[in-house]
């Protein structure tokens, strides 16, 4: 049985719609199903995303000095296996955390634990990459936990830094990279969300716990090579 996801996003919901489209592509053999996509702010494209594709879209206003039973009813109501931060801005309270321990994961546009922390998303981290002339930088996937970008990595991918970028091109070769990679490891983690089969060791210990090293990463490694030689090009 498909592993229930709740992906939480605050703002366009591309990386949801990456998740949407990569589980289409996978049909009827997908691991995970989204069954709710929830964010802090009305107007965000991912609630617009969810409700074109008919999912349960729903607003939360949950504060982590609340103690998080907003959310976490309504994670319940939706018997969601898996959480999925995609862009989501708030610190998620930590009775959250602690119920889906080793079952929330998040996405991170650097190669943490470089550029990460309180107040690093978005535009800031890849303007601290640029700041500090660093010629690599990448995707992170990690568990959640109490502080953040500090739990175990799951999953990172290299970005280079080319000479002439500035915020708008990093972010947009970040993201690129971020769509390709992020869908196969929210597949990979769901399938082990509800028992399946799996190569892979998921614990809330603090080492790395996941690598994608089955023979499917080969075309993705591929791609990526690709659309990195594009941009180097």
């Amino acid at each position: 049985m498909p592993a229930r996801i709740a992906v939480l996003a605050s703002g366009n919901g591309t990386n949801l719609q990456a998740i949407l489209d990569h589980f289409d592509q996978l049909g009827d053999g997908r691991p995970g199903q989204v069954v709710l996509v929830a964010s802090d702010r009305a107007g965000s494209g991912a609630l617009g995303r969810a409700l074109v594709r008919g999912i349960p879209a729903a607003v939360i206003h949950t504060s982590a000095a609340s103690g998080g039973d907003e959310l976490s009813d309504l994670l319940s109501t939706y018997e969601v296996d898996l959480v999925v931060l995609a862009g989501y801005l708030r610190l998620v309270p930590t009775h959250v955390v602690h119920e889906f321990a080793g079952r929330i994961i998040n996405i991170h546009p650097s190669l943490l634990p470089s550029f990460g922390g309180s107040g690093m998303y978005g535009a800031r981290v890849h303007q601290a990459v640029l700041d500090s002339g660093a010629t690599i930088t990448g995707v992170t996937i990690h568990f959640v936990t109490d502080a953040y970008d500090r739990g175990a990595i799951i999953a990172q991918w290299p970005v280079p830094v080319l000479r002439d970028d500035d915020v708008r091109t990093l972010s947009a070769r970040v993201l690129r990279i971020e769509h390709l990679v992020f869908p196969r490891v929210v597949a990979a983690v769901a399938a082990t969300a509800t028992g399946s089969r799996l190569n892979a060791r998921l614990t809330t210990g603090g080492a790395s716990v996941f690598t994608l090293v089955e023979h499917g990463d080969d075309a993705i490694a591929d791609e990526i090579g690709r659309i990195m030689h594009d941009c180097a090009g």
